[in-house]
């Protein structure tokens, strides 16, 4: 079945279209993780719990949570974005150090949610079918990519990623959709009653999570900021990606910069 774009969806949504070059990246990894833990600081604990077993059984909203999920995929397709939409080789290649470097500096602020996201942008079939851009990258950064790609995969239930996430010690932004899914599996693999009464292992399964997003929180975020250059404008930035998140469109574009070798 063929889909068609909405015009809405044909072009990136309006962010800022600035030269990410104008920016360190060190400021840009900064500003996103203190933008990032405000929008994590703000998700209330039982929004999981609804967000699980379903908003109508408890009549309440989970707008927080939303709000952080969604960021999550901004910051994703921010990265396909960019480097799509960038039509000079040598430009693209910058980039995709940039990206690179972002995710290093993001995993070194233990910030994990911008870590994943920005991993799994570059992982994107728009992103990772661009060869002639990989080709040249300069090792030590493929090198350190691979290294990134490890960490995320998600195999034996992410067991790299918990082992590495366990070492740490607060503040961290955990990969949230990683939570929830724990959460979920828990709910659906287990039932609530047994024989009308509370299934209080069940329960004890539910809290180990919400305990690991309080464990999270439970120092307050504060990093030593980079040298401000333009921070004004990085906020800004920040909070205003451009993003194009139609996938077909994403792959179109990607095909027109690099056509499929014969």
């Amino acid at each position: 079945m063929l889909q068609t774009c909405l015009t809405e969806q044909e072009n990136a949504t309006e962010g800022l279209e600035v030269d990410l070059e104008l920016f360190s990246t060190k400021e840009l990894a900064y500003h996103m993780t203190l933008f990032d833990w405000d929008l994590f600081w703000c998700v209330h604990e039982y929004e999981l719990i609804y967000h699980t077993f379903g908003r109508h059984h408890f009549g309440q909203v989970t707008a927080n949570l939303d709000v952080f999920l969604r960021r999550f995929n901004e910051i994703q397709f921010w990265v396909v974005t960019e480097l799509c939409l960038t039509t000079s080789l040598s430009k693209r290649v910058q980039i995709l150090r940039k990206m690179i470097k972002l995710a290093a500096y993001c995993k070194e602020y233990q910030n994990l949610n911008a870590f994943f996201a920005i991993v799994m942008g570059l992982s994107n079939v728009a992103v990772s079918r661009l060869s002639l851009t990989w080709e040249k990258l300069p090792s030590k950064f493929r090198k350190t990519y691979t290294e990134f790609e490890a960490l995320i995969d998600p195999s034996r239930n992410h067991r790299a990623y918990r082992i590495s996430v366990g070492k740490l010690q607060p503040p961290v932004v955990p990969f949230m959709p990683l939570l929830l899914k724990d959460m979920t599996f828990t709910h659906e693999g287990n039932k609530t009653c047994i024989d009308g009464l509370i299934n209080f292992e069940k329960m004890h399964m539910l809290a180990q999570t919400m305990r690991t997003i309080r464990y999270c929180r439970s120092r307050h975020l504060v990093l030593e900021p980079p040298s401000p250059k333009s921070e004004g404008d990085v906020r800004a930035y920040i909070s205003c990606l451009r993003i194009n998140d139609n996938q077909r469109m994403l792959t179109s574009l990607s095909q027109k910069l690099e056509p499929r070798r014969s």
